[in-house]
């Protein structure tokens, strides 16, 4: 399977079975495609390859290499595959960042650009995964609550127990016991300082219920 002629002897051995007139003319034509790409010094010669262009020469579809009457071209394709031996591998192509990263001559420096950017795409991709995960949901009914001064349709839809539990959640009682405190624009703070709820959170719910 190594020899230079072996492509020239497998056609041979595929015409030599008498394949119809059409099989034989596809087989000629695909030796002559592996064999300019060969010429050309193209180590490409996978059935995927090949089969582009013998799509784009009007030899046959593409998709056709794969059924399993196809498979004396796919025969010939491989013969010329072993001929030019493995593909070249791929060499990643690197970023414009890599670049400028390499750039820079100090070590340390470069290490330290390095793991920024490591963070900072870490966090792009989070941000990417949020965005998939957000659906919007948006109510064209009547605000009635701002018109009439009176509780908004979600309230209303609200079971008294669910009433409870909301206004628990952002009672004075409730963040003293917890230590949790209430500053400006309704956000929650933990006994650290931490953010619990962002911006909104409580006066969102006030709004919710329907009061001031």
């Amino acid at each position: 399977m190594s020899t230079v002629n072996h492509p020239e002897s497998t056609l041979e051995q595929l015409l030599a079975q008498k394949p119809r007139p059409q099989k034989a003319k596809n087989l000629l034509a695909i030796h002559e495609v592996c064999r300019a790409q060969h010429a050309a010094g193209s180590r490409d010669l996978t059935v995927n390859a090949i089969g582009k262009l013998c799509e784009e020469q009007g030899i046959l579809k593409a998709r056709g290499l794969y059924n399993e009457p196809a498979k004396d071209y796919r025969a010939l394709i491989e013969a010329w595959a072993v001929l030019a031996g493995p593909p070249v591998p791929k060499q990643d192509k690197k970023l414009a960042t890599d670049e400028y990263v390499d750039r820079i001559p100090d070590p340390a420096t470069r290490t330290l650009v390095r793991s920024v950017i490591a963070e900072r795409n870490k966090l792009l991709a989070q941000l990417n995964t949020l965005k998939a995960a957000t659906v919007i949901q948006v109510d064209r009914r009547p605000a009635l609550a701002a018109a009439t001064g009176g509780p908004t349709a979600a309230s209303a839809s609200l079971t008294e127990s669910e009433r409870d539990a909301l206004k628990k959640a952002i009672s004075p009682e409730f963040l003293e016991s917890k230590a949790w405190v209430e500053v400006e624009w309704g956000e929650i703070l933990d006994a650290g300082g931490w953010s619990l709820f962002d911006p909104g959170f409580a006066t969102g719910l006030r709004k919710l219920l329907g009061e001031s």
